[in-house]
């Protein structure tokens, strides 16, 4: 009998300016962050007189009794309120952590740590409604009266796994509000190890690499259409940037801000097309655990040319992992994350370790294909990827392990 586990997810809607209950969600996101920078005020000066930190309770008391600066009572509702304050606090808690490590393993940061910074004057911040605020009732969920009247009909009604309705986080942007309606589902427990593995191999121009240990057929994710996008995004952002300085001397406009927020959307629906295709393949075979080479701060230490780099650089790798892996549990999948030094240079036909004494990247003789002492010759990221479980599970190269792959494109 399987063991039901609850986990939680994320819907989103999109309500734009032409909206009529726009100009008011955005007014309660304006007060959340009037709230915010006040709360923030007072704990920075208390913490930088006499090193103190006002935790959620006291700063809570504390500004629900305050008459000559009232935010608090000017919320929507008083746990709104109370859910602004959490996330400040919030802010301070993983503030006070990092420094502690940083004082530690200065190596492992880029810089100090800072404290939780003040919002913009004229800027916005979340508004986060729990169960407790907003009902789900007949199959939508209904707002307090202070939002006179305003109702959003979710989708995850329809899911067979749904189990229960959590909160919504109102967060403004400057053309649109995008609300996120948490709720949890129940996924089936672990899947017991049978002992079939895949690999993955995260790059620019193949997106992803996908092997197995089965000896069946292996697929490539084609990620040239990422790179189109992002040349394409490039090239309108360097034309929109010159007129800018040339007309009025800035370096941004909302026509550019809206290209960008174009440009993030077809990567997101790419990668989230992409990631399902991934799980598909799992469960055609059967698999248990995937495991993905990924780097610590590959991105800032990337040596590619400035014309690779610029797309490596700027494709979401860490959002596309975080797909595969939520996206894995609700099929009971493990996913094992691994670092990936050597793999592209060590050959996975000769047996070898993927350590530095057996490195020779010689042996990728171009782009796209390497070719093992033998004189056996397999795609490269294929290779890497084979390379990649192997730094997690003992598996060898026979004759019946695919070689060449074949090319996903998604429409």
């Amino acid at each position: 009998m399987k063991i039901m586990i609850k986990n939680q997810r994320v819907e989103k809607h999109i309500v734009k300016s032409s909206n009529q209950y726009f100009p008011m969600l955005m007014n309660f996101c304006n007060l959340s962050k009037n709230l915010y920078n006040h709360a923030n005020y007072i704990v920075r000066q208390k913490f930088i007189d006499n090193g103190n930190w006002i935790r959620y309770a006291e700063l809570n008391k504390l500004l629900k009794n305050e008459k000559d600066y009232p935010d608090y009572s000017f919320m929507s509702t008083a746990q709104t309120a109370q859910q602004t304050l959490r996330l400040l606090d919030k802010n301070w808690k993983s503030f006070f952590k990092s420094m502690k490590d940083w004082s530690k393993n200065k190596s492992k940061y880029l810089g100090k740590p800072k404290m939780p910074k003040y919002l913009k004057k004229d800027g916005f911040y979340q508004l986060i409604l729990t169960n407790q605020n907003c009902k789900l009732k007949n199959d939508v969920i209904v707002f307090p009266k202070v939002f006179q009247g305003f109702t959003i009909k979710p989708n995850f009604i329809n899911r067979k796994d749904f189990v229960s309705f959590q909160q919504v986080r109102i967060i403004p942007h400057k053309n649109k509000l995008v609300i996120e309606i948490v709720y949890n589902i129940c996924i089936a427990n672990q899947k017991e190890n049978n002992g079939h593995y895949i690999g993955i191999d995260i790059g620019v121009a193949n997106l992803a690499a996908v092997c197995n240990n089965m000896k069946e057929s292996a697929i490539i994710i084609n990620g040239k259409p990422l790179k189109s996008i992002n040349q394409y995004y490039n090239k309108k952002i360097s034309h929109y940037r010159e007129i800018c300085k040339r007309l009025n001397g800035k370096d941004y406009s909302r026509k550019m801000d809206r290209l960008t927020e174009k440009r993030n959307q077809k990567i997101d629906d790419y990668m989230h097309k992409a990631s399902r295709i991934i799980i598909d393949y799992c469960e055609k075979l059967d698999i248990n655990t995937i495991v993905i080479g990924k780097n610590s701060e590959w991105k800032q230490n990337s040596k590619l040319s400035k014309r690779v780099n610029q797309h490596f650089i700027q494709i979401p790798f860490a959002r596309f992992i975080q797909m595969i892996q939520y996206k894995a549990i609700e099929k009971g999948i493990a996913v094992i994350l691994t670092e990936e030094s050597y793999t592209s240079g060590t050959s996975f036909i000769d047996n070898e370790e993927p350590v530095k004494s057996n490195y020779n990247k010689a042996r990728r003789v171009h782009r796209g294909l390497f070719v093992a002492e033998n004189k056996v010759e397999i795609n490269a990221d294929l290779n890497g990827a084979y390379q990649i479980i192997k730094k997690v599970f003992p598996i060898k190269w026979d004759r019946g392990c695919a070689l060449h792959p074949f090319v996903v494109n998604i429409a």
